[in-house]
């Protein structure tokens, strides 16, 4: 089931509710927006804005670039009709006639009509240029906090995954390298249980990656979401206990990927990254 976020800015002192749903495309109130103009009359509106011609061209547009299914010729004869006086238009009748996605009405508690950002942002233009300023800069912030965040919990996860890496490669040291073995022979070993742990979360060794990906900077690890390198994290303190526990290469693998999978559905079906 998809997971609809609830977030607000409040531009200038107005409230003005955001939603997405499982961190995709943000759909901003224009119910709020309208509210700066007449706090007892959005849906007014909201109907006066949409019926004029250049806001119709203005969503075509948009809905020509991000919709495939966009019902163009309708459109179009929205548009020729807009300058009539008679001229009536709403959100739910451009919506249904038009296949159109930029615009979604909510029902209930927190309902209303809402519009994906740009469009949003043009019917804040309409209400005030000086509004709209307001609302593109709380906007602007609003995403500057969740990147912040985002970027603050990569980096944590990967602190973990090199603590854990560290656990891991002493386990190896320990447990499947004999005190004579050559260097050349640690350094593979080493590499081998890396890569029995990329080869299962990534999908390839950390080698082919670097091969594949010449003009990325760091390696694969560094590279890694924040889901992949929670998933490694746990992987290498489960596979440092299971090399001291003396289970055998094949055995783990097996266990590992199980590991794997599981928390992988785990984190997909909770949202644990948002």
């Amino acid at each position: 089931m998809s997971k609809i976020n609830h977030e607000t800015i409040s531009p200038d002192g107005l409230e003005i509710n955001i939603f997405n749903t499982d961190g995709r495309t943000d759909f901003i109130s224009l119910t709020d927006i309208a509210k700066y103009k007449n706090s007892t009359e959005s849906n007014a509106i909201i109907q006066n804005w949409i019926r004029s011609r250049s806001t119709l061209e203005f969503l075509s547009l948009w809905e020509s670039m991000n919709n495939e299914n966009f019902n163009q010729e309708a459109a179009d004869e929205f548009i020729n009709a807009s300058g009539a006086n008679a001229f009536v238009m709403s959100p739910k009748k451009w919506t249904s006639s038009t296949n159109a996605i930029g615009i979604s009405s909510k029902s209930g508690r927190g309902g209303g009509t809402f519009a994906q950002s740009d469009i949003a942002f043009n019917f804040a233009s309409w209400i005030s240029p000086a509004f709209q300023l307001y609302v593109i800069k709380d906007y602007q912030r609003l995403k500057e906090d969740e990147s912040n965040k985002l970027s603050l919990d990569w980096n944590l996860k990967r602190s973990l995954s090199k603590v854990n890496y560290k656990f891991h490669t002493n386990a190896i040291k320990d447990h499947l390298i004999a005190e004579t073995s050559a260097k050349t022979i640690q350094g593979y070993t080493y590499a081998n249980e890396a890569d029995r742990l990329n080869m299962i979360v990534f999908g390839t060794t950390a080698s082919e990656w670097r091969k594949s990906n010449k003009k990325k900077k760091g390696n694969i690890r560094d590279n890694a979401d924040i889901n992949q390198l929670l998933i490694l994290s746990n992987l290498e303190s489960f596979n440092a206990q299971l090399i001291s526990d003396g289970v055998d290469d094949d055995t783990r693998t097996k266990k590992l990927i199980k590991m794997a999978r599981t928390q992988s559905i785990g984190i997909e079906s909770q949202k644990l990254i948002k």
